[in-house]
């Protein structure tokens, strides 16, 4: 595809934040809207008796899981080389970073599989009460939102590193390579709370207020790729010359 064939052109930045805001659009609707309709805080048996019975969304959000991740391998490899005259190890590393985090995700999947399974009544497991299927099945549902709190560790890294190859390329606005840096520490400050201090209301707060300032970042930087695109790669140039200078 010629659109592919420069790494620092307009075309090329636009198929990028394409990807990127297919991420966006479909990870809100798995992650956000999907558990909103479905769990039931403290009762389990509720929530999978919503999953049961609006089987189509909870696999509409599977769907969108696998729409993210086939996204997410475009646009790691469009963002690796977009930013490699930056700085070739960051943008490397920001690379591995995001590629372990959908790594991460397609595990997680595994695990929606088999909580569904354990909670379905049509599956035969004589062995199991009924009870005890859906206590094994929420088992499954916590260890799938313990991988979020695993994966959330790599994106932090992989966005505290592309904001600053944002900001240091010179092509774009630097206001959204620092954005997404400091906003970046939210994914951070969640898996934290989550995992080791629910009880640390500043943190919880901290958290939301981070992750409010790196979402408008990522969805800012994607839609300027998409309208606007990067800034002539010459005139960055000189003025990453100029810098080291």
């Amino acid at each position: 595809m010629a659109l592919l064939d420069n790494p620092q052109s307009r075309g090329y930045a636009r198929m990028t934040g394409i990807a990127y805001f297919t991420i966006a659009v479909a990870g809100a609707f798995a992650i956000g809207f999907v558990p909103s309709q479905l769990h039931v805080a403290g009762d389990m048996a509720a929530t999978f008796d919503n999953i049961l019975t609006r089987r189509g969304l909870f696999n509409a959000g599977i769907g969108a899981d696998a729409i993210v991740m086939l996204a997410e391998i475009f646009a790691t490899a469009m963002l690796f080389f977009m930013f490699k005259p930056v700085n070739v190890t960051l943008s490397a590393s920001a690379a591995l970073a995001r590629l372990t985090m959908v790594a991460i995700m397609a595990a997680m999947l595994f695990f929606h599989a088999g909580a569904l399974m354990l909670a379905d009544p049509g599956v035969t497991l004589s062995g199991f009460t009924a009870e005890q299927r859906i206590d094994l099945a929420g088992v499954m549902l916590h260890m799938h939102d313990a991988g979020v709190w695993i994966w959330q560790l790599f994106f932090f890294l992989h966005l505290a590193l592309l904001g600053w190859l944002v900001a240091a390329s010179g092509r774009f606005p630097k206001l959204f390579g620092y954005a997404m840096t400091l906003g970046a520490f939210g994914y951070l400050a969640d898996s934290i709370f989550s995992f080791a201090a629910p009880d640390f209301t500043l943190l919880g707060y901290t958290r939301i207020g981070l992750l409010v300032i790196v979402t408008l970042a990522e969805v800012g930087f994607a839609l300027w790729l998409i309208i606007r695109g990067p800034r002539d790669s010459a005139a960055s140039a000189a003025g990453l010359a100029a810098q080291a200078a």
